[in-house]
C-alpha cells in the first residue's frame, strides 16, 4: 500500500488513546484500529475531516505517500 496512514503518531504527539479518538470522532474502536493497522482499504472524507479536527492536524499530518518499492511491511 502507498499511502500510510499515521494515525498513531498523531494520538501519541496529542497524548491521546485510541479510546479518546474513538469517542470524540464517533467510530469504533475497531475501524480506527483498521486505520492504524494499514489494512483499511478507503477512508470517507468525513471520517478524516472529523480525525483531524480532534486531533487538531491537517490531513497530511495523519496521510504519507510511499513509493511501494520503499514501503516498509
Amino acid at each position: 500500500m502507498a499511502i500510510i496512514i499515521n494515525i498513531d503518531v498523531m494520538l501519541a504527539k496529542r497524548k491521546m488513546s485510541v479510546t479518546e479518538l474513538s469517542e470524540r470522532v464517533g467510530i469504533t474502536m475497531a475501524n480506527i484500529s483498521v486505520l492504524k493497522n494499514g489494512k483499511a482499504k478507503a477512508i470517507k472524507i468525513s471520517t478524516l475531516d472529523s480525525i483531524c479536527k480532534a486531533l487538531q492536524c491537517q490531513p497530511g499530518d495523519i496521510l504519507e505517500y510511499v513509493d511501494d518499492g520503499q514501503a516498509a511491511e
